[in-house]
């Protein structure tokens, strides 16, 4: 159960109340120069060296073969072959609909602007393994990068002490049309993409979810001209519960974001104490069958209750928030939209769980955490793209919109970005005698 219960909060407390769990900065910061160091030094023989001593298993390829992915799909079911593709063909549907055509503006006589959308040639995604293996990121990640138009994606995941990806991850990949597949995971595989190394191709952009110590190797990654789609670090889901909630379903959405590590966080804002007392109630209820009820007990001591009575001061302190997943267990949900400024992906209604963004409604799941939704939006195709802008400025152009061009730049004392336009209207001038 939340044992950490605030009852009509006053503001003050509120930077508390949105605090996320975290670690020593300058001990994770010192990590991750040593896995880069070690990485850019010695390539694969570094990256090996970290899978053993922190997956603890010996890899003698990274790359996995076609045979190892052959193996694996023989062991997915059909029943979870059937869903991937479910779920595939509604997140393709969904980000094929964000597709933008290019831009075709005719500012005035002779000046013409335009916008179109390039793809970013090469891109990592990194999938989390271990307890939770998330091939549903893959789908997340590789369907906007194809459709987007990506020529090179390079995927990077943990093995388990056999050596071995998780089949479905496998499976989901090869389904996505991606054969670039490397055994490597936590801050050396970010590493291995920012840099390049002997197996590994260095990428233009990384992108996935991961713990602390992957969210700060992508926030490194920048130092070396890799951008990424966001610091996403440990999962977590704010729910708001009005009277007309129902305390059963909020308990499972808490306890379904709990069990995904014991640094994730869930917070319950209700509208009165009666609210917390039953969802507490359900909780006790439900851990005690989940098989990572251990992981979700723990994560429940990071977590806090609410009550806020005022619908606005409870909005008020979950934009302060700005939670990565917010469901409003309400059959008004539709009320509060409005209200909502800072999140990364919402959940409206009672039968809506966060569970369904996660896999199969259509939406993305690699969402902006630690209160980065005030800021990051979630992945979309756009996040695999670049926008380029083009002008075409004619004779008749230059000559009309010359002088305003001069008059700023000269104003600006850089007299150079001037005479650029001088001489053109001086060429003009002259063709006219």
């Amino acid at each position: 159960m939340i044992e950490n219960i605030f009852i009509e909060p006053n503001p003050s407390i509120y930077r508390r109340l949105t605090s996320r769990p975290k670690q020593d900065t300058l001990v994770l910061d010192s990590i991750i120069k040593d896995v880069y160091d070690k990485v850019e030094a010695s390539g694969d023989i570094a990256l090996k060296e970290f899978t053993e001593r922190f997956d603890g298993c010996r890899v003698e390829a990274l790359k996995v073969t076609t045979e190892e992915i052959e193996y694996a799909s023989a062991l997915v079911s059909e029943a979870l072959k059937r869903a991937i593709k479910t779920a595939k063909k509604n997140i393709e549907i969904f980000h094929a609909a964000q597709i933008v055509n290019p831009i075709s503006v005719k500012i005035s006589e002779g000046v013409d602007c335009m916008q179109k959308s390039v793809a970013i040639e090469r891109v990592g995604i990194y999938i989390p393994g271990g307890t939770a293996p998330l091939f549903s990121t893959v789908l997340m990640l590789a369907v906007p990068a194809i459709l987007a138009g990506c020529k090179e994606i390079v995927l990077c995941t943990p093995p388990n002490r056999q050596g071995a990806i998780h089949p479905a991850i496998l499976w989901t990949a090869q389904l996505c049309g991606i054969d670039n597949i490397y055994k490597i995971g936590g801050a050396q595989a970010i590493a291995a993409m920012s840099l390049g190394t002997e197996s590994i191709l260095k990428v233009n952009k990384v992108f996935g979810p991961g713990n602390q110590y992957v969210t700060a190797a992508k926030v490194y990654a920048q130092n070396y001209g890799v951008a990424i789609d966001m610091p996403a670090g440990p999962s977590e889901l704010l729910v708001y519960a009005d009277e007309t909630c129902v305390p059963r379903f909020v308990a499972a959405d808490l306890l379904s974001q709990a069990e995904h590590g014991t640094d994730s966080q869930v917070i319950l804002v209700a509208s009165n104490p009666e609210i917390v007392e039953g969802v507490n109630r359900e909780i006790e209820a439900q851990i005690s069958g989940l098989p990572r009820r251990e992981i979700a007990t723990q994560a429940l001591l990071n977590s806090n209750a609410v009550v806020i009575s005022d619908k606005k001061t409870s909005f008020d302190f979950i934009n302060k928030y700005a939670p990565e997943h917010l469901i409003i267990a309400s059959e008004n949900a539709s009320d509060y939209v409005e209200m909502i400024i800072n999140a990364g992906s919402v959940f409206l209604g009672n039968y809506c769980p966060e569970s369904a963004g996660d896999y199969a409604s259509g939406t993305n799941h690699t969402l902006p955490t630690d209160g980065w939704a005030k800021s990051y939006n979630g992945v979309n195709v756009d996040s695999f793209s670049r926008k380029i802008t083009f002008q075409s400025i004619s004779k008749k152009g230059i000559q009309e919109l010359g002088e305003t061009i001069i008059t700023m730049a000269e104003n600006e004392n850089l007299q150079a970005h001037a005479n650029a336009v001088k001489v053109r209207l001086m060429d003009l001038k002259n063709e006219l005698v």
